[in-house]
């Protein structure tokens, strides 16, 4: 390591904070720029897998390596690492390139994918062959493993290591041929089978894979694998900092083993420096695409996108902004070792945009029919609500009242506690925007449940409490009803019960899962401005919540997901 480089990782603290940037890689990059190393140049890519959907954990390297290259006048490249087609499809490929762009990122014409490289990448290997730094090796996947060894015990040359150069060449060429069966041969470099680092004890470089390529189609047989791949993807790129989480920091040695001993113009491209930060570990789910693969294909969620899955499809379909989830990972932070990192957080972020920027509606979720008996049959009066507190320019907008009303159930109690404020047999309360009303009468079914109530209303009482000598506690929210418009809304709460369902892995993650993560309230009833609302839309439903039209609604019923709830714990935490 660089003399400089080094001191910048010692100011370095264990969180990653840097006292002069607050961000380690950013001072990594600025010692680079002042010493004019790679020439001034800032290089980033993005390079995801593309054999599932991107999650928040994608997300943080995405605005990480935008982010640092648009700060320091570089560029950023998207490169699909597509060496593994068994697990690899287009559908994943094009997800891919509509979560980065919804995150307000621009990879311009730099699009690129391992496979573009696959040419050049088989004849490094057949360089490191002819330089007696690559063989190729006869023992199965299983006997590799047990050639190892441990960490504490050297591992065991394979029979296969000494082969001449020239049986190399014949057999690797074979292998490209489509001579042999699957998992049959491998290539392998040959570093260090006593390495400390059990990476650099000849790691396999290619595998035979019959599988068709989403690019490449069956022209191929053998695949390169990742850490022969994405180092030397990175130098053809001319990648300058190559950032990558904390789990390939045993992987450098190997990421530069491979830039070292191949042939490729360094004046031109330069040379790439791997840079490891901490992944993004968020409580109550799971980070791990296998898993999240597991979760779509036996159907415990119904997509990738559904709103409950970390995936950034779910969370747009959820109701989450780029903003939002922008805000949240510059928050966290970029540290150097791993975390757990509270979903409250998260939460917190898209409640503080939405509160300056939704509007307010009133949507009554588990209606209960009120009757205003003295209030003229047949007559509405348009009322005037006040769209947003917190935005000044948001305006008003009009909201019809009639005889007839829904309320929330839970607004209503028959035998109260102390300290209910809300509609009791003989009280009173006010109506948001509206009158103060009196509960005269409930009227119950032959089952004794309540199905409806019967009212006055204080005609002096409009919108403000003007009526003299009294005070009314409780407001509620309400709906016209004849003209409240059906809606099914979705209430999400976590997947998963517990913080970290990863913690333990003898015990299945599956059976961790919150069989209440999903409640569907079919009957709810929402005020008419919601009317045509488009997809996507948000809004903060009166004392309920955030809310965001799905895209399952009809013209005949809106459809609305749960993006948070009012009570922010994450505020609350802080505050303590």
């Amino acid at each position: 390591m660089e003399p400089e480089l080094e001191k910048v990782n010692r100011e370095a603290d264990e969180n990653g904070k840097s006292p002069s940037t607050g961000n380690f890689i950013q001072s990594i990059i600025s010692e680079d720029l002042r010493t004019g190393k790679n020439g001034g140049r800032v290089h980033t890519r993005f390079p995801p897998e593309p054999n599932g959907y991107l999650h928040i954990g994608h997300a943080k390297s995405i605005c990480l390596n935008f982010g640092l290259a648009a700060a320091n006048g570089g560029i950023t490249n998207l490169r699909f690492d597509d060496t593994n087609p068994s697990k690899e499809e287009v559908e994943y490929v094009e997800s891919i390139k509509t979560d980065v762009r919804w995150l307000g990122f621009d990879w311009e014409e730099r699009m690129f994918f391992a496979s573009d490289y696959f040419e050049q990448l088989y004849n490094f290997a057949v360089q490191l062959i002819k330089a007696g730094k690559a063989y190729v090796c006869d023992l199965s996947a299983q006997e590799i493993k047990d050639y190892r060894g441990t960490l504490i015990q050297p591992g065991k040359e394979s029979p296969y290591r000494n082969r001449s150069a020239e049986e190399n060449l014949d057999l690797f060429e074979r292998m490209r041929r489509g001579e042999f069966e699957d998992g049959s041969r491998v290539l392998r470099a040959k570093i260090d089978m006593a390495s400390p680092n059990l990476n650099m004890r000849d790691p396999v470089l290619y595998r035979i894979l019959r599988a068709t390529h989403h690019r490449t189609g069956d022209k191929w047989c053998i695949y390169p694998m990742y850490d022969y791949a994405h180092p030397l993807s990175d130098a053809l790129e001319s990648i300058t900092h190559s950032i990558c989480t904390l789990e390939f920091a045993d992987h450098r040695p190997l990421y530069d083993w491979a830039i070292d001993n191949v042939d490729y113009d360094v004046a031109a491209h330069g040379r790439p420096q791997q840079i490891e930060f901490a992944r993004l570990n968020l409580s109550h789910t799971v980070m791990s695409k296998r898993k999240l693969r597991q979760l779509v294909e036996e159907g415990y969620v119904r997509g990738w996108d559904d709103p409950r899955m970390p995936t950034i499809s779910g969370l747009r379909r959820r109701g989450y902004t780029p903003a939002a989830i922008r805000d949240f990972c510059e928050r966290i932070g970029v540290a150097k070792r791993d975390s757990m990192v509270d979903i409250a957080l998260l939460e917190h972020c898209i409640r503080e945009e939405l509160n300056l920027k939704a509007p307010r509606i009133m949507a009554v979720l588990q209606p209960l029919k009120l009757i205003i008996d003295n209030y003229p049959e047949g007559q509405v009066e348009w009322l005037e609500a006040e769209n947003n507190p917190e935005d000044q320019q948001a305006g008003s907008r009009k909201i019809p009242f009639s005889r007839e009303i829904y309320i929330e159930q839970e607004d209503f109690m028959e035998n109260p506690p102390k300290k209910f404020f809300r509609l009791v047999p003989g009280g009173e309360i006010r109506l948001k925007s509206a009158y103060i009303i009196k509960c005269e009468q409930v009227v119950k079914n032959e089952k004794r449940e309540i199905v409806e109530l019967r009212c006055s209303y204080d005609p002096d009482s409009k919108s403000g409490g003007t009526t003299a000598g009294r005070k009314v506690k409780g407001t509620s929210h309400w709906v016209s009803a004849p003209h409240a418009l059906p809606a099914e809304v979705r209430l999400y709460d976590y997947l998963f019960l517990d913080e970290n369902p990863e913690e333990d892995e003898e015990v299945n993650f599956i059976r961790k899962i919150n069989p209440r993560s999903l409640e569907i309230l079919g009957n709810c009833m929402l005020e008419p401005t919601l009317a045509g609302a488009a997809e996507g839309s948000r809004y903060q439903f009166m004392r309920q919540g955030y809310f965001c039209v799905d895209p399952d609604s009809t013209a005949e019923k809106l459809v609305f997901n749960r993006i948070v709830s009012l009570k922010d714990s994450w505020a609350r935490m802080q505050k303590k």
